[in-house]
């Protein structure tokens, strides 16, 4: 019989000759389906195991870990010592570490207690999360096969469960369910081809009809092509658009570096931008593990060190925060470490962001109020030109279309993109009503984000794109 994650974690710490110990052992069930060209092509199921071993020798530590440790008759002790060996190894070959703190104990202010049993099995995933869902899609692979339309797409649900023990008596555990669905809608005709993405715990809020009519509405307005040169244009951005570029904003906002002069958050002349306004009033930025719709691990789980995470922080308890209030930069995200240098609370990275103006108008209706214009469908290929001002640059995707009159009159060719979210932030014509959404760019690192549509009315498209 497979040794239960909770046990190996235990027997990791109890082999640890370490002055401070940190485990972290990792259970993923997966399934997923995939169809193209309006057929099922695969579908699949895989489970896996890892485990992280932090040693801690005096101020320096070392990180050691191995995925797919679970045999079918337990776990190698020889094998799981040996991790714990190297991790002692590496963490007496490293210098000493700039975030060091004591570990966190159980009964410390700040400290998380496990929301679940920590000796309770890992939790698991099955194909009947797509009962409904595959039900629906055949429905629709159906239509557009005999319409001449092709579908494709992609649709995952992962289940993880995570175990973290530390050498000062913290046991916390945390089962987070995961799922996406990617759709690619094509007709043959030259820009004919539109995305749409989701992110759900279940599958049970995923609207197969709602979306593949969304994706035909989206094909019909390519019947007409519409050559636009480069330029800066009034912009819709749908939520799926704002959030890979406000990702971007968050994966940047290190208050660590942001205090050495080193990114957009940056004030001139030494310190931060904390208490600067850089949006509308009414906007705010945040993140919230107990957040019912987001929901995501309420405890810092973590193996390395960054400026935006330490290990020594493994256990810290998590609560809303709130990056932007009133359209100001109210925290940056802070270690332990860091928030003592400056002065400053703890803020840990969250796993989940929502972004609200206020706005209650949906994108349809935002359309419906342009004269002129684009609306966007996704972007891609986002890359960072200058981190002093948070210059990306990226391609548009899948649809972009020419708005007159409050009317989509047809599609128009590929921009690439330069843009900072943090001055287009600044420049907000419009905010949309917030909904969850799927960045398509980031949908692989960050999948927990509720956006709004916004107007902006100069984004550049700085040269056309010859991507379909």
């Amino acid at each position: 019989m497979t040794e239960a994650s909770h046990e190996i974690v235990e027997r990791a710490l109890a082999a640890s000759r370490a002055d401070g110990c940190v485990v972290i052992a990792s259970e993923s069930s997966t399934v997923n389906l995939r169809w193209a060209n309006n057929t099922l092509t695969t579908n699949g199921a895989a489970r896996d195991r890892s485990v992280t071993v932090i040693s801690i020798m005096g101020r320096s530590f070392g990180v050691r870990s191995v995925s797919t440790i679970a045999a079918p008759s337990g776990v190698d002790t020889d094998q799981l010592t040996e991790l714990v060996r190297a991790s002692e190894e590496a963490a007496k070959a490293a210098d000493e570490a700039e975030d060091y703190a004591d570990l966190l104990a159980p009964g410390q202010q700040g400290v998380a207690s496990s929301p679940e049993p920590f000796d309770a099995p890992a939790q698991r995933t099955s194909t009947t999360v797509f009962t409904t869902f595959a039900a629906d899609l055949g429905e629709a692979l159906r239509a557009a096969r005999a319409e001449g339309l092709g579908l494709y797409g992609f649709a995952e649900h992962d289940l993880t469960t995570t175990w973290l023990g530390t050498s000062t008596g913290l046991r916390l555990r945390h089962s987070q369910p995961t799922g996406t669905v990617e759709w690619n809608a094509k007709n043959g005709q030259p820009g004919g081809s539109v995305w749409h993405g989701q992110s759900t715990h279940d599958f049970t809020d995923v609207d197969v009809p709602g979306t593949d009519a969304e994706l035909r509405r989206r094909l019909a307005w390519c019947a007409r092509s519409v050559d636009l040169p480069a330029g800066r244009y009034e912009t819709l951005l749908p939520p799926t658009a704002v959030s890979d570029l406000i990702l971007d904003a968050y994966w940047s906002a290190a208050g660590r570096d942001a205090a050495e002069g080193r990114t957009v958050f940056s004030r001139a002349g030494g310190g931060t931008r904390l208490g600067e306004a850089f949006g509308p009033a009414g906007l705010t930025l945040y993140s919230d593990p107990a957040d019912p719709e987001l929901s995501c691990a309420p405890f810092v789980v973590s193996g390395h060190s960054s400026a935006t995470a330490s290990v020594f922080d493994n256990g810290l308890a998590l609560g809303r925060t709130d990056w932007f209030d009133g359209g100001k930069l109210a925290a940056l995200v802070h270690t332990r470490s860091s928030a003592r240098a400056s002065g400053a609370r703890p803020t840990p990275f969250i796993e989940n962001l929502t972004m609200d103006g206020g706005g209650t108008a949906t994108l349809d209706e935002m359309v419906a109020s342009t004269k002129r214009g684009l609306l966007l469908t996704c972007l891609w290929y986002i890359r960072e030109v200058d981190p002093e001002v948070l210059l990306l640059t990226g391609l548009t995707r899948d649809g972009v279309y020419l708005v007159e009159n409050g009317e989509v009159t047809g599609v128009v060719n590929n921009f690439r993109f330069n843009e900072s979210p943090v001055s287009m932030l600044g420049r907000i014509a419009e905010i949309g009503t917030t909904t969850r959404t799927l960045g398509r760019e980031w949908a692989d690192y960050f999948k927990l984000s509720r956006m709004p549509a916004l107007r902006i009315p100069d984004f550049n498209m700085s040269s056309v794109s010859p991507a379909s």
